[in-house]
C-alpha cells in the first residue's frame, strides 16, 4: 500500500534532522530535565480541568437516556422513532461544526476563551431542554446542543497535541477520555439522586430538574475554566509559565517531529491545512475505522436501558451502570500508559476491542442476570481500546498544525455518523435480548480492527523506507517515525 511517492508527500510535511541541539539555554541536560518536569507538572495541573469539562459534556449529551426512565417520553408525548431521533439529531450539528470550529481555534489561538464560551452556551441550552413540552422543542434544543458541543472534544484533542510529545500524548488523551467514561458512572449516580429526590419539587417533574441542575453546573465550571485553561505554546500568556519554560515547550514539540510547529511547516495559510487533510487518504481511512467502532460503542447511550433488562427498578438500574464504567476508567488509564511506554498502539487497542466482542457474545447467548452484568463490564472496557485508537490518530498526523487541526476534527466529526446510526441500533422491539443489536456491534468492531491492521502495515512500510533512506545518508540519529 506504500510507495516512494507517498513517502515523499509525508516528507513535505514532516522533515527530520540529525543535528543534536544543545540544551545550554536550559542549564544543560540536568537543568533541562528539572525544567521539563516542572513544565509538565504545571501543564497537567491546568489541563486536568478538561476531564471535568468532558464529564459535563457527556452528562449533558446523554442525560436524555436517564430522563427516559422517569417520564421524559410520556410528558413530551413521544412515539415511534421520535426518541432515537432526539438522540441522533444532536450529532447532525456536532458533525457540521467540528471542522470549522477547529480551524477557527487554530486561527484565533485562544482555547482558554473559546472553549469555556462554547461550554457556557451548551449549559444554557441543556437547561432549556427542561422547559420543552413537545417533540419539536426537544428536537431544536438537542440539535443546537450538538452544534455548540462540537467545539469541545476536537478542540481539547488539538490543544493536547500542541503541548505534549507523542510519547506523552496517549496517557493524556486517556486521562481526558476518562472524562467520557466517568461521565457514564457519574451521570448515572447524579441522575439516580435527582430522579429519585426531585419529583414534584416546585411543581416540576424530576426529569426536568435533571436538565436544570446539570446545565447550571456546566455554566459554573465554564466560568472557572476561563482562568485555568492554557492557550497554545506560541500564544499563551500570563505568569504561570516563565519565558524559559515557554521556550522549552516550543522546542519539545519541534524535537518530537524533527521540525518546527509553525514557521517550518505552515507554508500556505490555514486553508492549506484543510486541503492537505482532505487529500490524505489516511485521514479518511481512520475516519471510517473510527466510525465503525463508534457504532460498536452505541450501547453507551442505551446503557440504562440495557441495565434495566436485568429486572431491577429505575434507581437500582441506574446505580448498576456506575461500576462497569468506573472499572473502564481505571483500565483506560493503565492501558494507555503502557501503550505510551511500549511505543505501540495497534495491539493495545485490539485486545481491548476483542474483549468487548466477548461481552457482546455473552449478551447474545444468555439472559442470566449475573452473566449479563459481567457482559456490561466487558462491553464497557472496550472504551479503553478506543482511547488508544484516538491517541494513534493524533500520532499519525503530526505536521503541519493546520492540517492536524482539520484532520483531528474531520476524523472525529465523520465518526459521529456512527452515533447517528447507533441511535437506531437499539429499538424497543429488539429488547429485552437485543440480539440483533449486539450482532451489529460485533460486526462493526471487527471492521474497525481489520482496517486498523491495514493502517499498521502501511505505517510500518513508511517507517522501513525512512530507515533505509537514513542508512543510505549515514544519519546516526533516528528522525521521526510513526507509532504503530
Amino acid at each position: 500500500m506504500s510507495s516512494r511517492g507517498s513517502v515523499d508527500k509525508e516528507k513535505d510535511a514532516i522533515r527530520h534532522t540529525s543535528d543534536v541541539h544543545p540544551d545550554t539555554e536550559f542549564g544543560g541536560p540536568e537543568g533541562r530535565h528539572k525544567l521539563e518536569k516542572t513544565l509538565l507538572w504545571k501543564l497537567d495541573l491546568r489541563m486536568s480541568i478538561l476531564v471535568l469539562i468532558y464529564i459535563l459534556n457527556y452528562v449533558d449529551r446523554n442525560n436524555a437516556g436517564a430522563a427516559r426512565l422517569r417520564g421524559f417520553e410520556a410528558d413530551l408525548h413521544l412515539s415511534g422513532q421520535e426518541f432515537p431521533t432526539l438522540l441522533s439529531i444532536l450529532y447532525v450539528g456536532y458533525i457540521i461544526m467540528q471542522i470549522p470550529s477547529n480551524m477557527f481555534l487554530n486561527w484565533v489561538g485562544k482555547p482558554s476563551l473559546y472553549l469555556p464560551f462554547c461550554m457556557a452556551i451548551w449549559g444554557a441550552i441543556s437547561c432549556l431542554t427542561g422547559i420543552t413540552n413537545n417533540f419539536v422543542g426537544a428536537l431544536l434544543t438537542r440539535f443546537f446542543l450538538g452544534f455548540v458541543e462540537a467545539a469541545f472534544f476536537p478542540g481539547a484533542y488539538f490543544l493536547l497535541s500542541k503541548w505534549y510529545k507523542r510519547s506523552e500524548l496517549g496517557l493524556r488523551i486517556a486521562i481526558l477520555y476518562c472524562g467520557n467514561i466517568i461521565s457514564n458512572a457519574f451521570g448515572s449516580l447524579m441522575a439516580s439522586g435527582i430522579l429519585s429526590g426531585m419529583q414534584g419539587k416546585l411543581g416540576h417533574a424530576a426529569w426536568r430538574w435533571l436538565f436544570y441542575i446539570e446545565g447550571a453546573l456546566t455554566i459554573f465550571v465554564a466560568i472557572c475554566a476561563i482562568f485555568i485553561l492554557p492557550d497554545f505554546p506560541s500564544t499563551t500568556r500570563g505568569k504561570w509559565l516563565s519565558d524559559q519554560e515557554r521556550a522549552l515547550a516550543l522546542k519539545r514539540m519541534e524535537e518530537d517531529a524533527g521540525v518546527g510547529d509553525e514557521a517550518e511547516t505552515e507554508t500556505g495559510g490555514h486553508l492549506t491545512g484543510l486541503i492537505l487533510a482532505l487529500k490524505d487518504w489516511k485521514v479518511w481511512w481512520m475516519a471510517v475505522a473510527l466510525t465503525s467502532q463508534v457504532v460498536a460503542l452505541s450501547f453507551n447511550a442505551y446503557f440504562p436501558t440495557l441495565s434495566a433488562t436485568m429486572g431491577f427498578n429505575t434507581t437500582i438500574s441506574l446505580l448498576l451502570c456506575a461500576p462497569p464504567f468506573a472499572f473502564t476508567a481505571a483500565e483506560a488509564f493503565f492501558l494507555s500508559r503502557h501503550s505510551d511506554k511500549a511505543g505501540e498502539r495497534f495491539w493495545h487497542m485490539t485486545i481491548s476491542l476483542f474483549v468487548g466482542i466477548i461481552g457482546f457474545v455473552i449478551s447474545i447467548s444468555t439472559m442470566n442476570t449475573a452473566a449479563r452484568y459481567i457482559s456490561l463490564f466487558l462491553m464497557a472496557q472496550s472504551y479503553a481500546g478506543f482511547v488508544v485508537l484516538y491517541a494513534w490518530v493524533a500520532n499519525t498526523f503530526p505536521r503541519p498544525p493546520s492540517k492536524r487541526a482539520v484532520a483531528l476534527a474531520l476524523i472525529n466529526a465523520f465518526s459521529q455518523l456512527g452515533n447517528i446510526a447507533g441511535s437506531y441500533v437499539w429499538p424497543k422491539p429488539w429488547g429485552p435480548t437485543y440480539r440483533n443489536s449486539y450482532a451489529i456491534c460485533i460486526s462493526c468492531a471487527g471492521v474497525c480492527i481489520a482496517m486498523c491492521y491495514v493502517m499498521k502495515l502501511h505505517l510500518e512500510s513508511i517507517n522501513r523506507q525512512l530507515d533505509k533512506e537514513e542508512e543510505e545518508k549515514g544519519v546516526k540519529v533516528k528522525g521521526f517515525r510513526y507509532l504503530v
